[in-house]
Formats: C-alpha cells, sequence, structure tokens
C-alpha cells in the first residue's frame, strides 16, 4: 500500500485493482502448490512398491537359505560315518607308507653296509668310502627326523664301518710314515728315502693321504657327535679351560694321524711323574714343540702339502700341524698357569716364555694371526689379574732398586756427546725401559680391554715415579745448582719427551680410540665431553694428564734453578750499578775501550754458569735455561744499572760496550742474535749513546706527544713510535724512552 499509494489520498481508487491483482497471484500459488503435491505421491509409491518387492524377495531368499542349509547338514551327517571310514582308511595308508619308507630306508643302509664289507673284501677302498659318505649324508638327512632308533642303528653301522676302514689306512698310513722317518725328532737329513722303493712309496703316500681326505666328512660327523655326546658331562680335563673363544674347525684327517706319535710322546715327557714334567721349565715343552714344527717344516711342505693341493684341499698341512701341536701346549699351559696363581717367580716365567712361544710361532713359524694361539689363555681374569699385580709389584721393586742405586742419577752415555742429547741419568732411563718392555709384553694380547689394563698400569707406575722423583727433588732443593737436582730435571724432561712420542705413536692410538669405543672409565677418568671429543677427534693422547703434571714440575724446577742462579748472578751486578758513570770520560778520550773492572765478576759468573748449565742439562732443558737466564738478567740490568743512574757521553759508551762486546757474546755461542734477548738493555743503550741532537728531537717530539695525548688533541703528524721503530726501539714505551732520556747528562745547558 506504502508503496502503491503513498501519501497521495487520490490514489485510494487504486486499491480495488491492487487487490484483484493480490488474488489472482494468491490462485496461480495455490495451483501450483496443489500441482505439485499432487504429483509427488506417484514417486513414493513407485518407491514403496520397490522395497516391498525386495522385501518379499528377500523373505524368499532366507526360506531357500534354510532349506538348503537343513538339507546340506543332513547330508554331513549322513556322510559321516563314510568319512570316518575313509579317515581310517587314509591313517592306515598312511602308516603303510611310512613303513616302506623307513623299510627302504633300512634296506638302504643295509645295502651300502654290504657294499662296504664287499668292498673291503675285494680291497676297492675308494667304493667302500664312497659307500661310507653316502651313509654319513643319509645320516645328516635323519638329523631332524623323529626315527630315533632308526638314527641309531645308521650312526652304530656308519661308526663301524668308518672305524674298520679308518684303521686300516690309519694302519698303511703309519708304515708308510715309518718307511719316510716320521716324526721328525731331531732335525731331518738329506737322504732319508731309499732311492730304491721311493716312488713306491710316494705312490702309497698320495693313494692313503687322498684316501683319508674323502674320509674326512664322516669322521668330522662322528667326531662332532662324539663332542655333543660328551658337552653335558662336567669336563675336569684342563683341556676344557684351553679351549678358545672361536669354534676351531675339525684337524686335516691325515693330520690328525701323523700328530699321533708327536702327542704320544709330549704326553710321556710332560706328564706324569717325569723329570721333564716340572712346573718352573715351561720352555721344556714350549722349546720342543717348536723343535717339531721346525723339524717337520720341509716334510709337510714337500711332501703333504702337494697332495693336499692335487686332491682340491684348501689346508694348509704346515698350518694343520701347528694348529694339532698347539692343542697340546694350549690344554698343558692352561692346566700350568691354574697352579701357579700363587707363585709370583715361576708365574712371571711361564708369561714370559708364553709370549717368546707366541712371537716365535708368529714370526719363525708363519702360523696366521687369525687362528689362536696361546695368548687368549693369558685373558682369563684370575690369569689377567695375576699377571697385572705380578707386573706392578715387579716394578715397583725395580724403582726402588734403580732409585737407591750408586749411579741413579749418572749418565750412562756421559763420555758420548753424540748419544747424550737428553742426558737423562740411568734411573730414568731404566724406568722408561721398563714401561717399554711392559708395552712389548702386552702388546701382541688380542683384547684391546686386556691391553688397556696394562696401559692404565703404566700411567698409575709414570705417576708413582713423578711422585718419587718430586720428593727426592725435595730434599736436593737446597741446591738447585747442584749435580743431582739437575739429574732429577733431566729425568722429568725426559720422561715427559718420551711420552709425548708415545702419544703420536700408532699402536698408542689405537689404544685411545679402543678405549674411546669401549668406554673405559679407568683409563679416561671421567672425562668431560669435550675431552672426549678431543681424545676421539685424535688431537689430545691418553697421557694428556700425566704431561701437564710433568711440565708443571719441571717448570717449577726450572724456575728454582733460574732463581738460584741470579740470585748468585744479581750479587755481583751490584757493584756494577755502582759504577761511576756520569764521571766516565768520553770515548774518544780513551786510547782503548775495555771492560769496566766491575763487570767482570758479573760477566765471569754468567760464563760459569752457562757452561755448567750446558754440561749438565739436556739441549733442551738448556735453551729454556739460558733464554729464561738472559731474560731476568735483562730486567736486572735494565732495572740495577740503567734506571739506577744517570750517564754521561762515556759512561753511556762504556755501558753499550760492556753489553755488546761483552755481555752479548757469552750468549751468543747458543744463538745467531743474542741481543734480541736483551731488549731492555740493547734499546736502553741506544738512547742513552744517541746524539744530542737527535736526542733532543726524540725528547721534544715524546713531550709534544704527551701533551697532545693530556689534551686530547688530535694532530697530523706520525705517531711517536714510528721514530722509535726507526731507531730500533720497539719494546720501551714512550714514557720509559722519556725517563731514560732524563738519565742523559749530556744535555746543552748542563
Amino acid at each position: 500500500m506504502e508503496k502503491e499509494v503513498g501519501s497521495d489520498l487520490k490514489s485510494l481508487k487504486n486499491v480495488g485493482e491492487l487487490l484483484e491483482k493480490l488474488r489472482e497471484e494468491n490462485s496461480v500459488l495455490e495451483e501450483q502448490v496443489i500441482t505439485d503435491s499432487s504429483s509427488m505421491p506417484p514417486k513414493v509409491s513407485a518407491a514403496l512398491s520397490a522395497a516391498e518387492e525386495a522385501g518379499c524377495s528377500l523373505e524368499d531368499l532366507l526360506q531357500r537359505e534354510a532349506l538348503i542349509s537343513n538339507r546340506l547338514h543332513q547330508h554331513l551327517q549322513d556322510a559321516q560315518p563314510w568319512m570316518d571310514k575313509l579317515d581310517q582308511t587314509l591313517h592306515k595308508v598312511n602308516t603303510i607308507e611310512r613303513h616302506v619308507k623307513y623299510l627302504r630306508c633300512l634296506q638302504h643302509i643295509e645295502e651300502l653296509s654290504a657294499a662296504v664289507q664287499q668292498c673291503l673284501m675285494t680291497s676297492s677302498v675308494w667304493e667302500a668310502i664312497r659307500a661310507v659318505d653316502s651313509m654319513a649324508a643319509l645320516d645328516t638327512g635323519l638329523n631332524q627326523s623323529g626315527c630315533s632308533h632308526l638314527q641309531a642303528f645308521l650312526q652304530e653301522t656308519l661308526h663301524f664301518w668308518h672305524k674298520i676302514i679308518k684303521d686300516r689306512l690309519t694302519t698303511d698310513f703309519e708304515k708308510v710314515l715309518i718307511q719316510l722317518h716320521w716324526p721328525f725328532i731331531s732335525p731331518p737329513t738329506q737322504s732319508l728315502t731309499p732311492t730304491a722303493n721311493c716312488q713306491e712309496i710316494s705312490s702309497q703316500l698320495e693313494l692313503l693321504v687322498s684316501q683319508l681326505l674323502a674320509l674326512q666328512n664322516s669322521d668330522d660327523l662322528i667326531s662332532q657327535r662324539a663332542l655333543a655326546s660328551c658337552h653335558g658331562v662336567p669336563a675336569t680335563q684342563p683341556a676344557s679351560s684351553a679351549t678358545p673363544p672361536s669354534k676351531a674347525l675339525p684337524l686335516c684327517l691325515p693330520i690328525q694321524i701323523m700328530l699321533l706319535p708327536l702327542i704320544k710322546r709330549f704326553r710321556y715327557h710332560f706328564y706324569g711323574n717325569r723329570q721333564t714334567n716340572t712346573l718352573s721349565k715351561p720352555e721344556w715343552y714350549l722349546t720342543q714343540v717348536l723343535m717339531w714344527i721346525g723339524n717337520s717344516s720341509t716334510f709337510m711342505e714337500e711332501r703333504i702339502q702337494p697332495i693336499l693341493d692335487r686332491a682340491g684341499a684348501t689346508t694348509s698341512a704346515m698350518v694343520e700341524l701347528c694348529r694339532g701341536l698347539l692343542s697340546l701346549v694350549q690344554e698343558k699351559v692352561a692346566s700350568d698357569a691354574s697352579r701357579l696363581l700363587y707363585d709370583d717367580a715361576l708365574f712371571c716365567h711361564l708369561v714370559e716364555e708364553v709370549l717368546q712361544f707366541e712371537k716365535e710361532l708368529r714370526g719363525n713359524h708363519s702360523y696366521p694371526a687369525v687362528l689362536p694361539g696361546l695368548l687368549h689363555l693369558l685373558l682369563d681374569d684370575a690369569i689377567l689379574q695375576k699377571w697385572l699385580t705380578v707386573e706392578k709389584k715387579m716394578a715397583v721393586e725395580k724403582m726402588d732398586a734403580m732409585l737407591s742405586s750408586e749411579g741413579a742419577w749418572s749418565s750412562q752415555y756421559k763420555d758420548i756427546s753424540d748419544m747424550d742429547e737428553l742426558k737423562a741419568p740411568d734411573c730414568a732411563e731404566t724406568f722408561m725401559t721398563l714401561l717399554q718392555v711392559i708395552t712389548e709384553r702386552y702388546r701382541s694380547l688380542p683384547c684391546p680391554s686386556a691391553q688397556l689394563k696394562f696401559l692404565e698400569l703404566q700411567r698409575e707406575l709414570v705417576d708413582d715415579f713423578r711422585i718419587r722423583l718430586t720428593q727426592v727433588m725435595k730434599e736436593e732443593s737446597r741446591c738447585p745448582l747442584g749435580a743431582r737436582y739437575c739429574a732429577i730435571l733431566n729425568a722429568v724432561n725426559y720422561i715427559s719427551t718420551i711420552l709425548g712420542d708415545w702419544g703420536d705413536n700408532v699402536f698408542f692410538l689405537q689404544l685411545q680410540q679402543a678405549a674411546v669405543s669401549l668406554g673405559e672409565e679407568a683409563v679416561l677418568g671421567g672425562l668431560g665431553v669435550l675431552e672426549l671429543g678431543r681424545l676421539a677427534s685424535l688431537e689430545g693422547s691418553l697421557f694428556e694428564g700425566l704431561l701437564a703434571l710433568l711440565d708443571r714440575l719441571k717448570g717449577d724446577m726450572m724456575g728454582r734453578l733460574l732463581e738460584w742462579t741470579m740470585r748468585e748472578i744479581t750479587e755481583k751486578v751490584r757493584p756494577y750499578g755502582q759504577e761511576r758513570w756520569l764521571s766516565l770520560p768520553p770515548q774518544q778520550d780513551q786510547s782503548t775501550m775495555t771492560l769496566s773492572s766491575s763487570a767482570c765478576p758479573m760477566m765471569l759468573c754468567v760464563r760459569d754458569r752457562l757452561l755448567n748449565l750446558h754440561q749438565v742439562l739436556s739441549f733442551s732443558l738448556f735453551q729454556l735455561a739460558w733464554q729464561g737466564l738472559a731474560e731476568r738478567l735483562d730486567n736486572v740490568l735494565y732495572q740495577e744499572v740503567v734506571l739506577s743512574n744517570h750517564f754521561s757521553e762515556g759512561g753511556a759508551a762504556q755501558l753499550q760496550f760492556d753489553m755488546t762486546r761483552n755481555l752479548f757474546p757469552l750468549f751468543g755461542h747458543y744463538c745467531k742474535r743474542p741481543e734480541n734477548f736483551f731488549k731492555h738493555v740493547k734499546e736502553a743503550c741506544i738512547l742513552l749513546c744517541l746524539s744530542v741532537g737527535s736526542a733532543i728531537l726524540l725528547r721534544n717530539l715524546l713531550k709534544e706527544s704527551e701533551e697532545e695525548a693530556r689534551n686530547m688533541t688530535v694532530a697530523g703528524d706520525p705517531p711517536p713510535e714510528s721514530a722509535l721503530n726507526e731507531l730500533g726501539v720497539y719494546c720501551l714505551a714512550p714514557c720509559d724512552v722519556l725517563i731514560l732520556l732524563n738519565l742523559r747528562a749530556s744535555w746543552p745547558g748542563q
């Protein structure tokens, strides 16, 4: 109404038309609604019809499913008796089939057994070996079978025929070996084998070795089964502790037979109540085994090894022989070591002999490093701990002896100048030799953890020796210039030098890496992350802590030595400082310049002390000593002589002459430019001997620079240091230069 009529009253006549228009629109909308609502029921009814049909179909299917299920259930019930009968029949068939297979297997075993018997009767050894090998393969195939009686029968049959063949071959092989003079107890001569039947014996030897090699598989199988059956039985034999950590392969069968006479001899001589079986002489059986290895090497390499190669065996005859003999030695050493744990002397002797045996075995007889020797026996906890304890005890005893000996503080190379650069006293050199011997003893151990225990022992010994040196040094500190005090200083320097070299040694670097990877607390000593990182990156060394303590001791001793030396020299400097420097005549008034008489005692003292230190200190220590002495003497002369006096032109010239022509040359024997170690005195002489004009200009320049610095003004002139550098003055500050210039007496108007 507002839109159509608004506020115009005259337009009210149009209300009727508007009402009629609205009625028409309403009618149209009603028709549309009625039309839409009337069109919906057909679709909905169709959907409902479809749903009803689906429901009916589903009901029909369910009824059919129930019917079929009932029929199937009824069928299964009817068929169950037939299924039970069929299962019984199949079970009988399976049982019969297993019985047939069992009987066939049994028949096969009997056939193989008969074949072996027939072959042995006809001397067809190769065929018999093949049949036995087939038995061994069948035994391996039945390993997972539950037929225990069949397995037992097969194993007994295999063992029976294997033993017969092996005994026959062993007998023939031993006869051939006897003809070849095996075993070689003494070094073999050139012509042992008769030339008449040499070819026949060689043929028999090759045939028998080849046949024994072919019998290896069954022999290994029987040996492993026998070992496994005995494994559960408590072992009382010493061989149990002699077994290396890694599982060893069985020995080559021909070598086993060749070892029999050697084993018999070994047990005869080194077991029981024989005089050769004594705990104090382990070298007897160790040396005997090495002799057997050496005597047999030529025969094994020239006779046996070619046969093994032609037979396709990948083993080394010599290595196999060594392995067999080593098993005897391992058993014996393990037995003896456990009985010597309470006898230090005999235990040490046994360890020494074992180490020597291992060295000769690996070096002279080329025994492979991957195979265990005797060293793993020393890694047993009780034996290793005993070794460490005895090693420490003996080292401490030797330290006591070496420090108390008469020549402990003298060098054994003192009369040979080329070999006495370090001037190490005998006690220090003996101590480091002791440590080196310990290193050589444990270097070849196959376990890094055990090696690190010995390294920690060495570090303890070094620290103990350092403490002993400190105690002796304190007794000698009342006379630091004495020979013994200097010998102690040389000893500290020598040990520090050797340990520094060890820190770069490949062996100790490998131990360092092992300590980091294993996290050995005893060696690492609770180091922080940064220190561990330095060790892991090989920037540091395992001896850093000891080196720091030794360097501190060396620094303290060197400081005390120089302090005492300077105390004596300073007394000689005082008369020289009281010289009448202000009244000395100019240089041109003297015919020749000579050393000041008051300087002679000082010069003689410096010369004597330098010569003495050069004779008693090592080269590196003497370098530190004379440089430290020069630095201290420079300060004393600067304070006691230069700054305590005023100098005329003649006095300055005399001071420069005394220093440059007399004092500096005393140190010129040890360096090319000794004046560089007397910077204060040298530069003071330069300033005191300047010409008057140059001195005035320099003083004015320094005063102007001082005024500018005080007033905080900036000038364009170069700094005073450049002028000082042109004169050769680098050490003294401008304020010190002004003080020195004011000590000059030759100024105009004065």
